[in-house]
């Protein structure tokens, strides 16, 4: 299966983007480790004099904290440090908004969204999307101790977030009976724990990080091989696009984002990689 990668200065504060709420982190590149060279390539910001990237937490091993104010490392968080510095940027603000929003392009005034979003043509749309920078498998995390298998998964009681292609996904392709779609990440692994429902399905990358900071209460049962793109999101008609794209494209060929991946995602899943994870069919 192919499973590839998917950054100092951020501004406190606090806004509020259209259909979620929205804050913004603290100043600092964080604890990013800084590739290539700065500024050698230019946009005019969304905000002047700073980088602004929508995020949608939780995240773990992506925008490792609670809320924008704590996150300081992370892989996609140091992406966006790297794709500022190489912008000449030296401030990046995050804004956490809900996964609808970002995907049904309502937010406005940022540079680019990083939320582990999967690239399908009707969001193409409303919003237009970067250079792709990971490839995704959608994962399952039940209840350490569960007897979910292979077979019996579509009869469990299922849950996914809104506004994800896992909502239409269990629904038309692996048939799921007993669909439940939560507004965020949080609250669906939260149900997860608290047997509300039996198994959340959300991009691997997402399920492995979870899981292992869960403590032990939770543990990925498997994944399906969809091979779909994971990309940044632009606000329609972006200047940047190119710019940004071009960035994204030279960090894929330089290894920075496998560096990222390595330092950032492999300690998050808690010692399993993808490869440890059993691909079910569907």
């Amino acid at each position: 299966m192919k499973f590839s990668s998917k950054l100092v200065g951020l501004a406190v504060g606090s806004i509020v983007a259209l259909a979620g709420t929205a804050a913004s982190a603290a100043e600092g590149y964080g604890e990013c480790k800084l590739y290539g060279k700065q500024g050698t390539e230019h946009i005019t910001p969304a905000v002047a004099g700073q980088f602004t990237v929508v995020i949608n937490l939780p995240a773990v091993g992506e925008f490792n904290g609670d809320t924008p104010e704590s996150i300081t490392n992370g892989r996609e968080f140091c992406m966006a440090v790297n794709i500022a510095y190489r912008l000449g940027l030296d401030k990046v603000v995050l804004k956490n908004a809900s996964f609808d929003s970002i995907v049904a392009g309502q937010n406005k005034d940022f540079d680019v969204a990083l939320a582990q979003i999967s690239v399908t043509e009707p969001r193409k749309k409303v919003v237009d999307f970067s250079t792709p920078y990971s490839f995704g498998s959608y994962g399952l995390a039940a209840k350490a101790g569960s007897n979910l298998t292979e077979e019996n998964v579509r009869d469990a009681k299922f849950g996914t977030q809104a506004g994800t292609t896992m909502v239409s996904w269990a629904q038309d392709t692996l048939k799921a009976k007993n669909l439940s779609v939560f507004d965020d990440t949080g609250a669906m692994f939260t149900a997860v724990a608290a047997g509300n429902v039996d198994v959340a399905m959300t991009e691997l990358s997402i399920v492995l990080g979870q899981v292992a900071a869960s403590n032990g209460k939770l543990e990925v049962v498997g994944q399906y091989d969809v091979g779909g793109e994971t990309a940044g999101i632009y606000p329609k008609g972006s200047p940047a696009k190119p710019v940004i794209d071009k960035i994204i494209a030279d960090m894929q060929q330089d290894g920075t984002l496998k560096d990222l991946e390595l330092q950032y995602l492999a300690p998050a899943w808690g010692g399993k990689t993808p490869a440890d994870v059993p691909v079910w069919k569907y």
